[in-house]
């Protein structure tokens, strides 16, 4: 037979895959790189309403945007770690909250029963309505006067059935509750496909030995799902943390203390007080510390997984 034929090196070959992600790299670039050294950059600009119009010959403030915003002797600084520790509870209570409903729900479907691919199917509509809608339908839900919330609650003889929900304190429990619905579904449908990765056999083999189910799911399932939780919680982290959309349609532009976001805070900063530098300081802090926690994360996470 005859031997094949050579493969000769041509620099077209070579090229191609980078011409290939080059398009995908520009428009990446250009959505994502570009606005945020825009927004490093007028960071360390004295941007008020007085420079909009020529923004780039702002003067130069330096670091006196970020060492105003963590002075928190001041009111711009109590104001911001107010803001911040809002943020941090109200991102662990709503990751806290979706990675246990999706668990039990994942659980729950593992097992083929009649109806089950309908309630897949229930389970992912909170996650394919738009957010504008979802965080809409909750605000008819939690209305004081004609919402479902109250009517439940006051014929149940929980409460008077006139609670104010979105005002006070009760702010921060519908901000919760509306984001823990948004993204619950999106851990169940992570977390389903996880668990449909773990082989059966390793179950048939721990019911054979006498385990449990809570045993099962403490000693095969937790530890097999640990990669996928760990990228789960992370994205559900970010997403959370970041979160402009749901306490923006919720309470319009009266956004009250306890559900009072970073993100909405920076909002105000920059569009209601006409202040862009100091603004686009306290997002530029923001996206250190999310660095630094991510970076935290993987390699604690990593190192466990490694130890395991």
């Amino acid at each position: 037979p005859e031997p094949p034929p050579r493969r000769t090196w041509s620099p077209s070959r070579r090229l191609l895959p980078y011409l290939l992600v080059a398009p995908a790299l520009c428009f990446e670039l250009l959505v994502h790189l570009l606005p945020m050294l825009g927004g490093l950059y007028m960071s360390v600009l004295e941007l008020t309403q007085f420079y909009l119009r020529d923004w780039l010959n702002a003067p130069f403030a330096g670091l006196s945007n970020f060492s105003f915003a963590l002075d928190f002797n001041s009111a711009v600084g109590v104001t911001l770690l107010r803001s911040f520790a809002v943020t941090a509870g109200f991102s662990i209570l709503t990751v806290g909250f979706s990675w246990l409903l999706g668990v039990f729900a994942a659980t729950l479907l593992q097992r083929s029963f009649r109806g089950r691919a309908v309630l897949r199917t229930l389970f992912l509509v909170p996650y394919a309505l738009p957010v504008y809608t979802a965080a809409m339908i909750w605000k008819f839900l939690l209305d004081q006067d004609d919402g479902m919330v109250n009517a439940t609650l006051g014929g149940l003889g929980l409460t008077d059935g006139q609670t104010f929900w979105l005002l006070g304190d009760n702010a921060f429990l519908a901000t919760v509750a509306t984001a823990t619905w948004r993204l619950w579904p999106f851990a169940f449908l992570v977390l389903m496909a996880g668990m449909q990765s773990i082989p059966h056999d390793v179950y048939e083999s721990a019911t054979v030995d006498g385990a449990g189910l809570w045993q099962q799911f403490r000693s095969i399932t937790l530890p097999m799902l640990r990669p996928v939780n760990q990228v789960l919680v992370l994205v559900l982290f970010l997403w959370t943390f970041n979160d402009f959309n749901v306490p923006y349609i919720l309470f319009d532009k009266s956004v009250p203390n306890a559900a009072n976001l970073l993100s909405i805070h920076i909002y105000n900063n920059s569009f209601i007080t006409w202040n862009f530098g100091l603004g686009s300081a306290m997002s530029t802090l923001l996206l250190l510390f999310l660095l630094v926690v991510t970076a935290g994360y993987l390699a604690f996470t990593s190192r466990r997984m490694k130890d395991a």
